[in-house]
């Protein structure tokens, strides 16, 4: 099946104001980029959106954050903007802040149909506990803090040890960008974007991809393919321009010579 769409409006059709979005990347490192800036174009609202991070001021999520668009946010780190910290403590953004690993986890067990896991991440926190500040009123105080998440105890090496519940999640749109992809859907990224790209892939109902280099169906090895074309439903080939369009979040330069 050709699941290659002809333009980034095409890619994002049905994709409506209310949505969850899982998003892929790792810092700004393989984010999907041309579909955040169409989405931003469609003008959708009220957005609940998964994501490792939520980009910086003026580039990837965060300029669906600076217009507002985005409501609900599930990250694990999110220090690199400031309308971000802004909208937080203002009362205008709901925000859940899931331990990295744990997040990760949450969206493979979505993509893999397991409802819940128990981890050891979290115990003896306001992660297990509740009381997480999740949305602050205009005065600064919480308005909705986390719950309490069930615990239970494992024999771990012959030691009772407890863990927490953490429930999976599962998007209706999930939002990747990768290397290399084929018309069928399977795809190769690139180093770090391996992090969260596959795993917010899988956790998408309906997955749109943004590929730097189309290829033809049998041009990628098995072996290589990083996220089988299963959990794909459509593809964006991007232009060159558009492919070599990237940020770096902080940039470390060293003085000529030394």
């Amino acid at each position: 099946m050709d699941k290659v769409v002809s333009s980034a409006a095409r890619a994002v059709d049905g994709v409506v104001s209310g949505s969850s979005i899982a998003v892929g990347g790792f810092g700004l490192c393989g984010i999907p980029s041309v579909l955040i800036a169409e989405l931003l174009a469609k003008g959708v609202t009220d957005l609940s959106v998964v994501s490792n991070n939520c980009g910086v001021d003026d580039w990837g999520l965060g300029i669906l954050l600076r217009e507002k668009r985005i409501r609900r946010m599930t990250a694990s780190y999110v220090g690199e903007n400031k309308e971000f910290a802004r909208q937080y403590l203002e009362g205008e953004l709901e925000v859940e802040l899931t331990p990295q690993g744990t997040l990760a986890e949450k969206l493979r067990a979505g993509g893999a149909g397991i409802p819940a896991f128990y981890t050891a991440t979290g115990v003896g926190t306001q992660v297990a506990d509740g009381g997480m500040p999740w949305r602050y009123d205009a005065e600064g105080n919480i308005a909705v803090a986390s719950p309490p998440k069930e615990t239970r105890h494992f024999e771990v090496d012959g030691e009772s040890r407890t863990f927490v519940l953490e429930e999976a999640i599962v998007t209706d749109v999930a939002l990747v960008r990768a290397r290399r992809g084929d018309r069928h859907g399977n795809l190769v990224f690139h180093e770090s974007a391996r992090n969260f790209n596959p795993l917010a892939a899988m956790a998408g109902r309906h997955t749109i991809a943004e590929v730097e280099e189309l290829v033809e169906p049998g041009e990628i090895a098995p072996d290589d393919v990083h996220l089988p074309g299963i959990y794909v439903h459509r593809v964006l080939a991007l232009t060159p321009e558009q492919a070599d369009d990237k940020r770096i979040e902080k940039r470390t330069v060293q003085e000529a010579g030394r």
